[in-house]
This record gives C-alpha cells, structure tokens and sequence, in this order.
C-alpha cells in the first residue's frame, strides 16, 4: 500500500469514529449535565465537601469556586514538585527548582501542559500519577463545565442562577472522564503501550550501545493526556516516544481521543438549548477548518518548494518519526494545535514555513476547531455571538441569538474574550524579542527564530503547550512569563465567559420573528467562518508576516 492510500485510509477512519461518537457521546454528556438525579459516589463527595448539590450559585459565586478550586490544585501541585524527593516511587528524583515548578504547576493547572523538562529524568512516579495525571482529569473537567454554565445562560431565563461549579466538576469527572480515559488505558496497554512501576533499566542496543529506559505508568496518564486535551508526555519525546506511542494504531487512537469530546459537544450544546440543528451548525464550522488545516499542512510537507531536497524525496521526512510519515504526522500536528491539547509525535520546528505557519495560525483561531475540552466550544458560541452582531448591524436590527438580545453588555464581555489571548501573546512576543539574553534563547536567527517565539507565546496564552523545541525556554525568564501567560490566558476569558452567561440567563427571551436571523443554515455557517478568520487575520497578521510568511517568501 503506498503511503498516499495509506494517508487516505487514516483520515477517513478517522472522520468515521468521530461522527459515530457524535450523537452518543454528545447526548450521554447533556444528560449527565442536567438531569437532577445525583450519584451515591456523588453525594458522598458533597457530603465530604460539604456542597448542596441541589443549590445553583450565581455567576460571581461560580468563577469564585473556578479559581479558588484551580488556586488550591496550583499550590498543591506546586509543593507536590517542590518535595518529591521525600515521597514514594521519586526514583530519586531531585525537588523541581522554584521557577520549573511554578511553570509546572501553572501549566497543568490551566490545561496547557508545556513542559520545560523531560519527564522521564524530572519526575518520580507518584508526582506522575498523583500530580500530574490528576490535574489531567480535573482541568479538563473545568473547561467543560465553564461550556456547560454559558449554555444554561441561552437556556434559562429572569434567573441569576447558571450552575453548581462543584455539582459540573463532579459529574464531569466521575461520569465521562473516569470512565472514558479507564477504557481506552486498557485499549492502549493492549496496543503496546507501557505500564508498570519501573525505573530506570540500562540495555544493550544493537549497535553495542547502552541505553537506559525508564517505565511507568504510562498508558493510564496517556489515555486522559489526549482525552482531556492534555498533551503533556510521560517522556520528553511525548507522543514521538514507542513507549507512549509503539505503532499506528495508537497513534490514530490518541488522536481520536484527543479530538472525540470537543467534536461531540456541539450535539450537546444542541440538545441542551432543545434544537439540535444548532449543533449541527457549529460542528460544521468546526469540521471545515480542521479539514481545511489538515489539507494545507499536509500539501505544504508532501509539496516543499522551500526545499529543493525535501521536494525531491517526495516530502519533508527531517523532524518526522519514520513510523508514521507524512500523512500520518501532519494529521496528528493540525488535530493538536486546533485543539488545546499539545500532544506531538513529530517537531514542529521541522516543518516548512506553510505547514509550521499553520501550526501557528490554528491556536491564534483560538483552538476552537473543535478546541479543547470544553473551551473550544465557549470560545466558538463567543465568536457565534460576534458574528450574529455583525449580522444585525448589516440589517439594522437588535442582534438575537437563541432567542437572548445581544445588548452593548453582552458584546463588551465577548469583546474582552477576543482581545484577552492576542494581548497576551503580542505582548510576550514584544517583550521576549526585546530583552538580548531571551533572544539568545532561539535556535534560529531571522524569520524563523521570531517564529519560535510566537510559536512558545500563542501555546502558553491558547493553552496548548505544544512548541516549535527549538527554543530553550528552560529559563528563570520564560519559566516565569510563560507561567504567567497561562494563568491569564486560561482564567481572564474564563471570567468573560461566565459573566456572559450571567447576563443572558437574566434575560426574557424574546420570540422568534421574521427578521430573526437564522443561525442553523448553511448561510450562518459561512458567516461565522467568515467573521473567525477576519477576525484572526486583522489580529496576528503582521506578527505572521514577520514569521512564517517571511521565511515562507525569503
């Protein structure tokens, strides 16, 4: 079979389990989200914690117990790294330094998981599973219950009540999560994945080397790095590495995993506003720019005209893992980087300047095709919400969407959302490119070294982790920046996100007229793709164009 079918193969496999999850899996989460019935397991947990799990809380009361929930889980992480050394299973590891563990703490924390070390050589197993692997499952939790809040706003009307924060995270956790990531561990453990307690073990390779391998528990944390759009890898090779990621198989699993849950919360979103057509409307957005993406990196790596030898060898292998190819890693770099995941089996760093530029270009959209667990849902209904007023100043009319008036308030809050990441990212890119000693952190002089700048800024501020690797961000400076970056980039549009759902749930909704714009038609489809990359092109374009479109040109 030649690798062009094979390509084919793999990307209509991969479409085809993720439209049978659709409808599944996007219903099984509406229900878990509203039904009023509380699992025994649950109410032992409210009981413990003292929650009602009856009583909503108004959208100031929800953010509060969002960032008092993630300030707790960053500072418990934070001494968790700082005091591994005198845990169990630290396979001697040394306590992380001041600046990685903050770095560490944040990035796990805010669902980012950059990761500055390698863990194989950082981190003992505990920290791993306890630590690590757990902020996997409670971070991703959080996304998806922020989602679920601004859906009540759409759906719930003259109320100040959008959610129980404890009740969603809860759920969350113990009915998709848990479940989800415990099957597809075993999938992967019989795939080839490794999992076990090992240390270090020293062998013979066979050109006569020694080399010394570490196990762990590797397929558990692997199965809710992908699921939970994680991304970060037990070892430093992260999804590169044959202990995380052995063959083929695996490799097309992590990245159905990784893009399963974000695809099938738009029927969620449907069902829970009680018009699944609106569903179908934003997976369509969703599904054209990650195939659109996919198309593009893919033609860019196959078809280098930037590299005369690249092009003669029918594409450019340098940076890809020879298992999977072109094909196969050009797929799972696009599904990454639209998604806040950050998971790589391949360098990025290596790729020509169209396809590295469109690695780019997916997280400024914002990773919202499909996005993360749960944030590229809000941030896509945000951008819905933009592009229903851009409609209504076109015809004149008060902009409506799902029945809720779109009044100065509710755009200042969407507002605020757009201009939150772009700040921050063009703001770090500015002061990193300002300061001599961070610039003397880039690999490559020119066009592509400022890449790998804006490449580290956009991943820390979308929350996706992934970098170009050729920067050495293992710095007092980056630590420390990059750890900030992901904070704001994580909770500031949280906060606009939550007090849009406030002011929307307080409202009467008004009925449906003839003037009322349809957005469930293909029409809506392509003005909301429209208005996305309008959007992002008016807001990054010259920071591009000193990047990937420079090198591209040059």
């Amino acid at each position: 079979m030649n690798d062009t079918l094979a390509g084919w193969l793999q990307v209509l496999a991969l479409v085809a389990v993720l439209v049978l999850s659709f409808r599944p899996l996007g219903g099984y989460m509406a229900r878990a989200l509203t039904t009023d019935r509380h699992w025994r397991a649950e109410r032992l947990i409210y009981r413990v914690g003292g929650v009602n799990g009856d009583a909503d809380q108004r959208w100031p009361v929800y953010l509060r117990s969002v960032l008092a929930f993630s300030a707790v889980s960053m500072l418990f992480l934070y001494a968790f790294l700082r005091l591994q050394n005198h845990f169990l299973l630290s396979l001697g590891m040394k306590p992380v330094p001041a600046d990685g563990a903050f770095n560490t703490a944040a990035s796990f924390v805010t669902n980012t998981n950059w990761q500055w070390y390698a863990g194989e050589s950082t981190m003992g197993h505990l920290v791993q599973m306890a630590g690590l692997a757990v902020q996997n499952f409670v971070s991703a939790a959080v996304g998806i219950a922020v989602v679920a809040t601004l859906i009540r706003g759409f759906t719930r009307q003259k109320t100040d009540r959008v959610g129980n924060f404890w009740v969603d995270l809860t759920r969350i956790v113990l009915r998709v999560l848990l479940p989800v990531a415990f099957v597809f561990a075993i999938v992967l453990v019989a795939a080839g994945v490794v999992q076990n307690f090992h240390g270090a073990h020293d062998f013979t390779t066979l050109a006569g080397g020694r080399q010394s391998l570490t196990g762990g528990p590797v397929a558990s944390q692997e199965a809710i790095k992908e699921l939970g759009t994680n991304g970060g890898g037990f070892y430093n090779a992260n999804s590169a590495h044959p202990f995380e990621n052995p063959n083929a198989l695996t490799n097309l699993i992590e990245i159905y995993l990784m893009l399963v849950i974000s695809f099938s919360l738009p029927r969620t979103f449907g069902a829970m506003v009680g018009d699944h057509r609106q569903g179908y409307a934003i997976v369509a957005v969703m599904a054209l720019i990650w195939a659109a993406s996919v198309a593009i990196v893919t033609a860019n790596e196959l078809h280098s005209v930037s590299s005369t030898a690249g092009h003669t060898a029918g594409g450019m292998m340098e940076g890809k893992e020879t298992r999977f190819g072109i094909w196969t890693s050009a797929l799972f770099a696009v599904s990454t980087t639209l998604t806040s995941c950050g998971a790589v089996n391949s360098f990025h760093d290596s790729y020509t300047p169209g396809g590295g530029g469109m690695t780019i270009f997916n997280m400024m959209l914002g990773e919202i095709a499909p996005g993360g667990t749960g944030s590229g849902l809000y941030g896509m209904l945000i951008l819905a919400v933009v592009a229903v007023f851009v409609a209504g100043l076109m015809v004149g009319r008060t902009p409506e969407y799902l029945g809720k008036k779109l009044r100065s308030r509710e755009m200042k809050f969407a507002s605020l959302y757009i201009l939150t990441t772009p700040a921050l990212v063009l703001a770090g890119a500015g002061l990193a490119m300002a300061f001599p000693g961070e610039r003397a952190a880039m690999l490559n002089s020119g066009a592509h070294g400022f890449s790998e700048v804006l490449y580290a800024l956009t991943s820390a501020a979308n929350n996706n982790g992934s970098a170009f690797a050729g920067l050495s961000a293992n710095t007092v400076w980056y630590n420390t920046v990059l750890g900030v970056v992901m904070i704001l980039g994580r909770f500031l549009p949280m906060v606009f996100v939550l007090a849009l759902a406030g002011s929307l749930a307080g409202q009467q909704p008004v009925p449906v007229t003839a003037g009322t714009l349809p957005t469930h038609r293909p029409q809506f489809v392509g003005l909301l793709t429209g208005v996305i990359l309008i959007v992002v092109a008016l807001t990054y374009f010259p920071a591009l164009a000193l990047g990937p479109l420079a090198e591209g040109l040059h």
